[in-house]
C-alpha cells in the first residue's frame, strides 16, 4: 500500500472567540490558512468545530481546545464539540475495559469531573481518518455502531436493534443515519423539509428516505437546517433549507446580488465565483426560487466531479471530489467558503487555494461559521 503523502489542516471562517484557524488576527479569515493548532507540534487528525470554540485530536491521543473553551486532556480517542456539551472518548483504564464516553460542560477547562460517563464495549474501531489514523466512531455515533449521544439530555441515546449504523450525523433540530447496506434514515424536526421525506412534518424515529432507495450512499452531512449524501458513485444529494443558497439552488437573497446561477448553466462557469448572473429557463422564463426542498435534489458538481466527502456548516455546505478538489457554497459572511472575500454562493465554487498551492484536499470538516479542511501535496508526476 502506497504511504500516505504527509499533510495539514487548513481553516478559514469565523474565529471571533479566538479559535485556532489560520492567523486568527480578525474575527474572520477570508481563505484557507494553515491551522495555527494549540500545542506546540500538535500532530492534528480529528477537528470538530462548534460555534464559540475548536476540538483537536492528535494522533497520539492529545485533545486540545481553542476559543471560549479551554483546557486539554490525553487518551482521547474522538472527540465532538458542541455549545451545550463536550464529549470525548476516551480510552479505558485496561485493554479490557473498553473506552470511556465523557460528556463535559464546554466553559470547564476538563477540570474536576465530568457531567456524565458511560463505558462502551470494547474492540469496536470505526473508518480512518486523514492520515489513517483509526477514528472511534466518529462520535456522535458510539463505535458500538448501536447508540449516539446527544447535547441534550438523554445523552446516552440507543438505536433500534435492527439499525446498524455507518455514520450519524447531528443537525439543529435533526439527525442523518447511514447504515451498513448504505440507505439514509432521517428523524427529528423537519419545518425546513430537511428530514427529505417530501414534507415538512416532524418525524420520531428513524425513516428511511424513499427517495434514495436503491442508491448506495456513502457518506452523509447535517447542516443547521439542510442534509446532503454522497453516493457510492459520486452523486451529490441535497436537500431541507436553501435561505442561504446552502443547497446550490436558486434562491432569492442572493438573486438581488446577482449571484444566482441554475439548473445547467453552473457547469459553463468552472473559473471560481466572478461570475455573478442569473439563469433562466429554457423557455426564457425567469427560474423559481426555492426556499424549501423537502426531498432529495440531485447536484451536479462543475466539471463533472464526483464527490467523495461532504460536511455542512449551519448554512454554508463543503464537498471534497475524488480529484481533491474542494467546492463550498452557501452562506459566506465570514469567508467560511473560502474565495477571498465574504459573499454568498448558490452554487458550488471551487476553492482556487488549493488548486493553487497543488494540493489535494482529502477531507474536510465544518463548523457552523467556518471550515477545516485536510490537504497533502499533489502526487508528483
Amino acid at each position: 500500500m502506497a504511504e500516505e503523502r504527509p499533510g495539514a489542516w487548513f481553516g478559514f471562517g469565523f474565529c471571533g472567540f479566538g479559535q485556532a484557524l489560520g492567523s486568527g488576527r480578525e474575527r474572520r479569515v477570508l481563505s484557507p490558512e494553515p491551522l495555527r493548532a494549540p500545542g506546540a507540534g500538535l500532530d492534528v487528525y480529528r477537528v470538530s468545530a462548534s460555534w464559540s470554540y475548536t476540538a483537536f485530536v492528535s494522533r497520539g491521543g492529545r485533545l486540545e481546545l481553542a476559543g471560549a473553551a479551554g483546557g486539554a486532556a490525553g487518551g482521547c480517542r474522538d472527540a465532538w464539540a458542541s455549545e451545550a456539551l463536550l464529549v470525548l472518548l476516551r480510552a479505558g483504564p485496561g485493554p479490557e475495559t473498553g473506552a470511556e464516553l465523557q460528556a463535559w460542560a464546554p466553559g470547564s477547562e476538563l477540570r474536576g469531573e465530568p457531567l456524565w460517563v458511560h463505558t462502551v464495549e470494547a474492540g469496536a474501531e470505526g473508518d480512518d481518518g486523514p492520515g489513517g489514523k483509526p477514528q472511534a466512531g466518529p462520535l456522535p455515533l458510539l463505535p458500538c455502531a448501536r447508540a449516539y449521544v446527544s447535547p441534550r439530555p438523554p445523552f446516552y441515546r440507543p438505536l433500534a436493534p435492527g439499525l446498524r449504523a455507518r455514520r450519524l450525523e447531528l443537525g439543529a433540530e435533526h439527525a442523518l443515519l447511514l447504515d451498513e447496506a448504505g440507505q439514509v434514515f432521517s428523524w427529528g424536526g423537519g419545518r425546513h423539509g430537511q428530514l427529505g421525506h417530501g414534507t415538512l412534518e416532524a418525524e420520531l424515529e428513524p425513516r428511511p428516505l424513499e427517495a434514495l432507495q436503491g442508491l448506495p450512499m456513502a457518506e452523509v452531512a447535517a447542516g443547521g437546517w439542510h442534509s446532503v449524501s454522497v453516493s457510492e458513485t459520486g452523486d451529490v444529494y441535497i436537500w431541507g433549507w436553501n435561505e442561504s443558497g446552502q443547497l446550490a439552488l436558486p434562491t432569492r437573497s442572493l438573486a438581488e446580488d446577482g449571484k444566482t446561477v441554475a439548473g445547467e448553466a453552473a457547469g459553463l462557469h468552472e473559473g471560481g465565483p466572478d461570475v455573478k448572473s442569473t439563469a433562466g429557463r429554457e423557455d426564457g422564463a425567469p427560474t423559481p426560487f426555492i426556499a424549501v426542498q423537502p426531498f432529495p435534489a440531485l447536484l451536479d458538481l462543475p466539471r463533472g466531479s464526483e464527490a467523495v466527502k461532504a460536511s455542512c456548516g449551519s448554512r454554508h455546505t463543503a464537498v471534497v471530489t475524488r480529484t481533491g478538489e474542494l467546492y463550498t457554497w452557501g452562506w459566506g459572511k465570514y469567508g467560511q467558503l473560502g474565495h477571498k472575500d465574504t459573499s454568498s454562493w448558490d452554487r458550488p465554487c471551487r476553492v482556487e487555494y488549493f488548486v493553487e498551492k497543488q494540493l489535494q484536499v482529502r477531507a474536510v470538516s465544518c463548523g457552523p461559521w467556518n471550515t477545516y479542511a485536510y490537504a497533502v501535496e499533489q502526487e508528483k508526476s
